[in-house]
Formats: C-alpha cells, sequence, structure tokens
C-alpha cells in the first residue's frame, strides 16, 4: 500500500460570528490515523470566545496571528501524570474530539434536570435558566462591554513560549533559523510527550535532507510563503515532490528523508514531532554523516573513482543545515 502524504488544506467544521475551527480528516490525509495524530486550526474574530471544552488528547499550540487570553485547568494530582501524547485512544483515531461544558452540546443539556439540580445542589427554577440559556454553539461572539479575567504574567511561565523571542538554536546568514521547542525552554512538553520547532527559511535557500533519528514522526505546517518539498522513503523511492504553501499541513513518516526549498520570497514552517525531545540527522552539509567516513569507504560504496570522491567530500564543509541560494 503506498503512503499519500500529499500536503492538505484544513477543513471548515463549524464556526459563526465569533470565529471557525477547522481541522484535517485522516480520510483526506491517512498519515493522521496512521500515526495517531490530530491537527486542527482555530480562528476568532474580534471579542470572539470559545466556549469552555477538553478534549480526549493532549494539544501542543502555535499562535498565527494576532493576540489574545487563552485559560487552561490542570488537573492537581499529588503525583505527576503524563498526558496521551496522540490520539492513539482517543474516540477517533487521526482526529480530536472536543467535549463542550457548555452551549447547545454541552454536558447540561445532556442530564435531566433532576440530575443538574442534585449534582449541582441549585433549584429547579435556576435549573431550567442555566439549561436553556445554552443555545449557542462551539464558538460565539461577546458584546465588546463584556470583561474577561485579565491574564496573569506568572501564568504564562511554564505554559507557553514565545517563539518570536526565544534564543535560536540555528542561524544561518542567508540560510534560516530555527527555535526548538524542547523540555529545556519549555518543560510542559515532556509530559504532553511532543516537541515542535519553528524554521524560517530564506527566499531561495535550501533545508539540508534530513531525518528523525529517534522514532518521530513531522507534522509540517507552512505558516508563511511557499516552496518546495521532496521526501525520499523505503529503497531510495521518492514518496513526495510537490510545492507547498501557506496553510498547508503535511506529515513524514518515521525516518523518511526530508528537503525543502523556498521560493524567493521565503517559507516558514511550524512542525510538531512526536517526541518532546527531537533529535535529527542531516545528510548533506558540515554536520553530515559523510564527512565522518574515510575517503576510502565513499569510493567503495559509491563505486566512483577517487577524483569523484574528492569533488564530494571537499563540497558543504562550512555550511550547516540550510544553504544560501547559488550566487
Amino acid at each position: 500500500m503506498e503512503l499519500d502524504l500529499t500536503p492538505k488544506l484544513a477543513k471548515k467544521l463549524y464556526g459563526g460570528d465569533g470565529g471557525a475551527y477547522y481541522a484535517w480528516c485522516p480520510n483526506e490525509l491517512p498519515m493522521l490515523r496512521e500515526g495517531n495524530i490530530g491537527a486542527a486550526k482555530l480562528a476568532l474574530e474580534k471579542n470572539g470566545f470559545a466556549l469552555p471544552r477538553y478534549s480526549d488528547s493532549a494539544k501542543v499550540a502555535y499562535v498565527l496571528q494576532g493576540s489574545g487570553v487563552a485559560g487552561i485547568v490542570l488537573r492537581r494530582k499529588k503525583k505527576s501524570c503524563p498526558l496521551p501524547c496522540d490520539t492513539s485512544k482517543a474516540h477517533k483515531s487521526g482526529s480530536f474530539t472536543d467535549f463542550f461544558l457548555t452551549g447547545s452540546n454541552g454536558i447540561f443539556t445532556g442530564f435531566s434536570t433532576e440530575f443538574v439540580s442534585r449534582a449541582w445542589d441549585l433549584e429547579e427554577s435556576v435549573v431550567k435558566t442555566l439549561v436553556g440559556s445554552q443555545s449557542r454553539t462551539g464558538i460565539v461572539k461577546l458584546d465588546p462591554s463584556c470583561k474577561m479575567p485579565e491574564p496573569k504574567k506568572e501564568h504564562y511561565n511554564g505554559m507557553a513560549l514565545n517563539c518570536e523571542e526565544a534564543p535560536l538554536d540555528v542561524d544561518i546568514k542567508d540560510g534560516g533559523k530555527v527555535v526548538v521547542l524542547n523540555t529545556k525552554n519549555l518543560p510542559l512538553v515532556g509530559e504532553v510527550g511532543l516537541g515542535a520547532d519553528l524554521v524560517r527559511l530564506n527566499g531561495k535557500a535550501m533545508c539540508s535532507p534530513g531525518f528523525s533519528c529517534d522514532s518521530a514522526l513531522q507534522v509540517t505546517y507552512i505558516v508563511r510563503g511557499s516552496g518546495r518539498v521532496q521526501v525520499v522513503g523505503v529503497d531510495g523511492k521518492r514518496v513526495l515532490e510537490t510545492t507547498i504553501k501557506a496553510g498547508s499541513l503535511f506529515i513524514v513518516p518515521r525516518f523518511f528523508v526530508v528537503s525543502k526549498i523556498a521560493d524567493p520570497d521565503g517559507m516558514d514552517w511550524f512542525s510538531i514531532i512526536t517526541t518532546p525531545n527531537p533529535v535529527f540527522t542531516h545528510l548533506a552539509g558540515r554536520t553530515s554523516v559523510w564527512k565522518a567516513l574515510s575517503p576510502e569507504v565513499l569510493q567503495a560504496a559509491f563505486g566512483v573513482p577517487p577524483d569523484v570522491e574528492q569533488k564530494f567530500s571537499s563540497k558543504r564543509k562550512a555550511e550547516e543545515i540550510f544553504f544560501p541560494p547559488p550566487n
């Protein structure tokens, strides 16, 4: 069975004046189901409010644009308990299922008046008002006069990381920049079981062919710009060669080699990696495995004479990961 790695755009599931919720369907992006991964996008308008909910899977979120306030309630236990890192135990493999606490599809509309009254110790008249007010669904638009709690700075630490301000892990002139999200700069990802990186590739620059050497999947969302991507899998077979643009999402299977070249305006992407401390091996550049092998081994492996091997080995001695466009 051949893998379908074709990049896909998200489809709108629901929404209104307050915003919309989009998701990638495992029927159209089979690697979601294969990798037990879910992917979705929440777009809120001004004064948009996503009704309280909980999900059957842990999530790592990246803010594409704009600003707002997010609230998260964590379970308190004397002993830490890792959260699920995928959708393998979800209701639907490859998809998130949200359970709403309020709204027309929330828990209050499912229980009888008697049960709600007993559980929350409320009079029947209050229960009827409470349940009868649950006519909205998913995302709503609040009146501008509605006042919400101010965010607390102390809650930000350990729960979020501004990738725009974080120290760069890689910064190559005319090539690109990388910020890696791991247990060092955001310890919470260790509990979630997921890591991430934000990559900015300069115009016409190339990202070295490489793969995740710790059996992790790469779920890549193109944030800005466009470019080309190639993925090579088992038996040296090219399994993907296509143009990618902002809004596209694609998945690179375990140990498959991927490389990208940005269009003239450059390309940014955000990747979720299915391990909290991802490790990548690059096959071209200063840190390439080829640089560690002797000339004799390379000549024998490639089946080429010494002069060809020498030309191969003499290139890319200074560059690492990103290669600026040729002059």
